[in-house]
């Protein structure tokens, strides 16, 4: 009689503990990643009224007699292989496992301990590490080899993402350029004696950005010719540097040279003299009027590369005591003054008086197709010609410019003809960037962690790796959404693993969330209310029988 009380107390026992599950699970509907449990039961041992016996020749086999003890509960099981649906959050830090064959978990640190999660909600902390929003828990991963500026998966450290190294990416000097467009023979800027303008604007290493202008000029337009020329290289504070360069007293011949050829052909620099004018003498420095005015050769070179055949000298000469100055123009002093260069990079005078002007023809011939107005070569052969803009300084790098995609077209009188940084097919390569400042912060499905910048790189910040177990059911919870590892479970090897490895993904803007099925819980209620109640009977049919027991004394 005693034993059927006390396995209704045993019954009791279980169907509570069975309720106490199903509470938690029900009050974790909306928990992140919330893995839902299930309760079974075990019997418990049997006391034996009769042993078994076995059969003979005349007779058969007798069965133990047994009575049962009651029950217990056998385990308490973790539905963790079991995902719960995706939850659309729109936040970039917020991040859902998707598993294929094993069961992945994210690592995060406690300060003394590495753990495991499957809730995704992360944020960047003051810090500017990655971390759990609940808890505060690092999400630890691996770092970007400094070397190859590829992943280095080895034992997983703290993912600081908004490290000061991070918050600005590296400039870029441009390499590429390309010239495409219509250049119509009748466009009255092509036909001037300026030309039609192109600027490119291009970085040097240090991310300054510098503007080189260039000047299209139509030459013989029946054949299709036509010159390209450089004009100057204008700094942020529009400074021409080039203009600059050549002029520096301190660079040798040779520098001023290669600084002219910046954008021309070494073989075209010559030094071009003008001599005096017939009525003009020279005698111990000076250049002397038919009238008796004498201006210094000193004043002549002091114009340097700024004279032109319209710069006004003035002479001056002394008679009894009194000095009298009259003007004169370069073209009326010297011969065949009116053809001076555009491009001139120094001025001098020979010991004979005569005017003796450096300069060099930087006009790149650009040659069409006359049949159709496709480009035929640059230079004479080829469809580039270089910059070499590291002449300039060691910041600057050559830059290599396309002219294929250049057309001669009749389109009304005007041209469309430009300059832009980059080659043809992809106008990215060797276009060249400022320095960059962060815009934003990416992770993608193998959980590689990008940062985007405002002058379009994207960077490799770090990558998020994810843990494996051998049974991931033998994790022990610790509240926070959060598992530790234990005996059953098998060991993590402080690396982890990549979660595409075996299939899996991260999907960023979306949680997981729980895998409590409501209407399996209260269905699991019900039948575990009525267990409840039916080994309750047990104890008051129990209680009655004992009742009628005592009864008998009477």
């Amino acid at each position: 009689m005693m034993r059927s009380l006390y396995a209704g107390v045993s019954g009791l026992k279980t169907h509570q503990t069975k309720m106490d599950v199903i509470g938690n699970n029900i009050s974790n509907v909306n928990t992140v990643a919330f893995k839902s449990s299930s309760t079974t039961f075990a019997d418990i041992m049997y006391q034996t009224t009769a042993g078994a016996s076995g059969a003979t020749a005349t007779t058969g086999g007798v069965n133990p007699t047994q009575i049962g003890l009651g029950t217990q509960s056998g385990s308490i099981k973790v539905s963790i292989a079991s995902a719960g649906a995706a939850q659309n959050t729109g936040n970039a830090f917020d991040i859902k496992l998707t598993d294929s064959n094993s069961t992945n978990f994210f690592i995060v640190n406690n300060g003394s301990e590495n753990l495991f999660t499957r809730a995704g909600s992360f944020y960047l902390d003051g810090n500017g590490n990655l971390a759990m929003t609940s808890t505060g828990y690092l999400v630890m991963g691996w770092q970007v080899d400094e070397e190859t500026n590829a992943i280095r998966q080895d034992t997983v450290s703290p993912l600081r993402i908004m490290q000061a190294a991070n918050l600005t990416s590296e400039p870029e000097a441009t390499t590429q350029a390309n010239v495409s467009g219509i250049i119509d023979k009748n466009d009255t800027d092509v036909n001037s004696v300026a030309g039609r303008a192109m600027n490119l604007t291009f970085y040097d290493n240090l991310g300054y950005a510098y503007t080189a202008k260039f000047a299209v000029k139509a030459q013989d337009v029946e054949t299709g010719a036509y010159t390209i020329a450089l004009t100057s290289i204008l700094d942020q504070d529009n400074v021409d540097i080039l203009a600059e360069a050549i002029a520096d007293t301190t660079n040798t011949t040779e520098q001023v040279n290669n600084l002219a050829e910046l954008f021309g052909d070494a073989d075209s620099s010559a030094t071009n003299p003008y001599i005096l004018n017939s009525n003009y003498t020279y005698s111990n420095g000076q250049i002397v009027s038919p009238a008796g005015y004498a201006v210094n050769v000193s004043s002549i070179v002091a114009l340097g590369t700024g004279i032109t055949p319209d710069s006004v000298l003035t002479l001056s000469k002394t008679t009894d005591g009194t000095t009298s100055t009259i003007t004169a123009k370069i073209s009326d002093m010297f011969a065949n003054a009116s053809s001076f260069p555009d491009n001139i990079t120094g001025v001098s005078v020979s010991g004979t008086g005569d005017l003796m002007v450096s300069y060099t023809d930087t006009n790149f011939p650009l040659q069409f197709n006359v049949s159709d107005g496709t480009f035929n070569n640059i230079n004479g052969d080829g469809s580039t010609v270089t910059l070499n803009a590291s002449l300039l300084g060691d910041q600057f790098r050559d830059i290599t410019i396309d002219f294929s995609k250049s057309l001669n077209y009749n389109n009304g009188g005007s041209s469309t003809l430009g300059i832009e940084r980059g080659t043809v097919a992809d106008s990215s390569d060797g276009a060249g960037k400022k320095l960059g400042a962060m815009t934003g912060v990416s992770i993608d499905k193998t959980g590689k962690i990008f940062g985007s910048y405002d002058n379009g790189n994207t960077v490799l910040l770090g990558q998020i790796a994810v843990a494996q177990f051998a049974n991931a059911s033998g994790l022990e919870a610790l509240g926070d959404n959060v598992f530790t590892s234990t005996l059953n479970s098998g060991d993590f090897d402080g690396i982890g693993v990549e979660v595409t490895a075996d299939g899996g993904k991260m999907s960023s803007g979306q949680l997981e969330m729980s895998n409590v099925d409501l209407s399996t819980e209260f269905t699991e209620m019900i039948t575990t209310q009525r267990g409840f109640q039916a080994n309750s009977r047990i104890i008051t049919v129990s209680d009655t029988l004992l009742e009628e027991l005592t009864n008998l004394k009477r």
